[in-house]
């Protein structure tokens, strides 16, 4: 059994078994040389020899060596290190002669000779050594670069069983990014708002990720909507959960969630919408640059016509989970102005207006105008993941441009 105890008490403790040890038996000493061996994990010589000498001060007194370098060695270090812009020891070490010879030559150094020995006979590690103490006041440790907080903790997380049911005005928000499989470079992401109530979808092409591009977005977007926006409910994307998006929220009354992080069925509604519209209309392509942003921003307003008149859905109404398998119930199929339209919350100025649209547009027509827009954006199609984004004025003309086209829509 060994013990660790301190240097201290190991002194006291032979302090108080040598006299003993000394007296003893050769069996009485036998014993003794056993526990001390056992309480302190000394080899047996070395306790004999402790237990039968006069002292022990030297065994415990740590001893240091004689002091080479003094402080004049050490200021003259100092000031050699600075010259050569506070190089490491190993590269000082080799320039030193050189660095000491020029720096006296030209009168930026004068010397000892002692002092001036020391210093040239010191090793790398030496110079390391007494450098250390002003490397510390120098260069103090980096500081973490603060990151902007996201403001998750103020925002309530919505998940997919929270709904229950909701009038209409209560959209689901994501990104789809056209990057063709790469994620460098910059490239367009079409923001997707879907309401949960009727399955209504907007899109709207975005140059740049930006928070600020978002909030423009989500304006087009509100004054698009049969209905007034009621409650927006995003994913934990940094472009959405920011202070920017909360204060437009705050300041138009609308109540701001967000779903659980990799958690993609919180948000259902969307992700469905994301698959059955925008991948299936825009595909899987990289699109890049103002042109093919006008591209997509007229493919959107043919699409959210022809898909919000003529485009009909299911929607799941209950399911129920027998033994291992789940089976779900549907509503029969509608579109979401035919649900805009039996909803009873929704005003009968707004489902007058719903009607007279949907009598002034041709189906045909309008799947004519997306095939023409599915052909500009197949020819506009890249595979160049180098280009640069797009500057600030460009995204400020290209959203003016979006603006014109959404208000003629």
């Amino acid at each position: 059994m060994s013990t660790r105890i301190s240097k201290g008490t190991k002194g006291e403790l032979i302090g108080a078994l040598r006299e003993r040890y000394r007296v003893s038996s050769k069996m009485g000493k036998t014993k003794i040389l056993d526990e001390f061996k056992a309480l302190t994990g000394f080899h047996r010589k070395h306790a004999i020899r402790l237990l039968k000498s006069h002292s022990v001060k030297h065994e415990f007194k740590r001893c240091y060596g004689r002091r080479i370098y003094d402080e004049a060695v050490r200021e003259a270090l100092v000031v050699t290190w600075e010259a050569g812009d506070r190089i490491c020891g190993k590269r000082l070490k080799a320039v030193l002669p050189a660095l000491v010879d020029a720096m006296e030559r030209y009168g930026h150094l004068q010397l000892d000779s002692e002092v001036r020995r020391c210093l040239l006979l010191a090793s790398a590690s030496t110079l390391d050594r007494l450098l250390q103490p002003i490397r510390k006041e120098a260069k103090p440790g980096k500081r973490k670069r603060p990151r902007p907080k996201k403001p998750s903790g103020s925002i309530r997380v919505r998940t997919f069983a929270d709904w229950n049911d909701p009038p209409p005005g209560y959209l689901e928000i994501d990104f789809v990014e056209h990057n063709g499989g790469s994620m460098a470079g910059a490239y367009i992401h079409s923001l997707v708002a879907a309401d949960v109530c009727s399955g209504w979808v907007e899109s709207v092409p975005l140059l740049a990720r930006s928070q600020e591009l978002v909030v423009e977005a989500l304006d087009m977007i509100s004054r698009q909507l049969p209905f007034p926006v009621l409650g927006i409910d995003s994913d934990n994307d940094g472009a959405f959960i920011n202070d920017t998006l909360l204060d437009y929220c705050q300041g138009k009354h609308i109540e701001f969630t967000r779903s659980r992080a990799y958690r993609k069925n919180d948000q259902a509604w969307v992700e469905q919408k994301n698959g059955a519209v925008i991948r299936r209309l825009v595909g899987h392509d990289r699109f890049a640059g103002i042109v093919a942003g006008q591209a997509l921003a007229t493919l959107y307003q043919a699409v959210r016509l022809y898909v919000n008149h003529f485009q009909p859905s299911f929607k799941l109404r209950e399911k129920e989970k027998i033994a291992a398998k789940v089976r779900r119930y549907y509503d029969k199929p509608m579109t979401p102005c035919d649900r805009l339209l039996s909803h009873p919350a929704v005003p009968g100025d707004i489902k007058k207006s719903l009607e007279l649209q949907g009598k002034s547009v041709d189906p045909v027509d309008l799947l004519h105008r997306i095939r023409r827009q599915q052909a500009v954006l197949a020819a506009l199609a890249c595979r160049d993941t180098s280009a640069a984004g797009p500057g600030r004025e460009s995204l400020e003309q290209f959203m003016r441009q979006l603006g014109e086209l959404w208000r003629r829509g």
